[in-house]
């Protein structure tokens, strides 16, 4: 295929060479696999550029924001709950900002929030890296959590399914 992108037809391989270098281009194989195999001649540096541009294009955003707020007499199992979102987010490669907010008077006791916060980061460590320190502003402590490489994120909390034998053992009534 030529400059224009017209079609030039079979040639050999000297005569495609010697027709691009005439030109200041490059001879780039499209389709090798094709019989015979397929040729441009073209700039083979903007091509490049125009491919990587094409991939770019295509990356979703890098990562969101997602957000968890916490009380600080919260539940265990709504804690749990929680936490669950969060390892689904970072595991997803979003950011996920701890929010913990106090009312009333919660706020004599900011230290029972910074014990939370810092179980939050400890229970999402296996997952994630502290991008900001928890942070007290106003009538809440915010602590923001970036998500580690694929490769070294460790779930801790994930709903893992139960096996026949485990949900017939919990639907069984007790004594028998």
């Amino acid at each position: 295929m030529g400059t224009t992108g017209e079609q030039l037809g079979v040639m050999k391989l000297s005569d495609a060479l010697r027709r691009a270098q005439g030109l200041g281009l490059d001879l780039v194989e499209i389709a090798p696999t094709a019989n015979p195999p397929v040729c441009k001649i073209i700039d083979f540096g903007k091509f490049r550029y125009d491919i990587s541009k094409h991939t770019k294009d295509k990356k979703p955003a890098s990562s969101r924001l997602k957000e968890i707020k916490f009380r600080v007499n919260i539940d265990e199992h709504d804690y749990l709950t929680k936490i669950r979102h969060g390892e689904e987010f970072l595991d997803r490669g979003n950011k996920v900002r701890v929010q913990l907010q106090f009312r009333g008077r919660e706020m004599a006791h900011q230290e029972f929030g910074m014990q939370l916060v810092q179980k939050v980061r400890d229970d999402l460590s296996g997952m994630s890296q502290v991008e900001m320190d928890p942070k007290i502003t106003g009538r809440n402590i915010t602590m923001t959590l970036a998500p580690l490489p694929a490769n070294r994120r460790k779930r801790k909390f994930s709903a893992e399914s139960k096996t026949p034998e485990e949900i017939e053992k919990a639907s069984a009534p007790a004594g028998t």
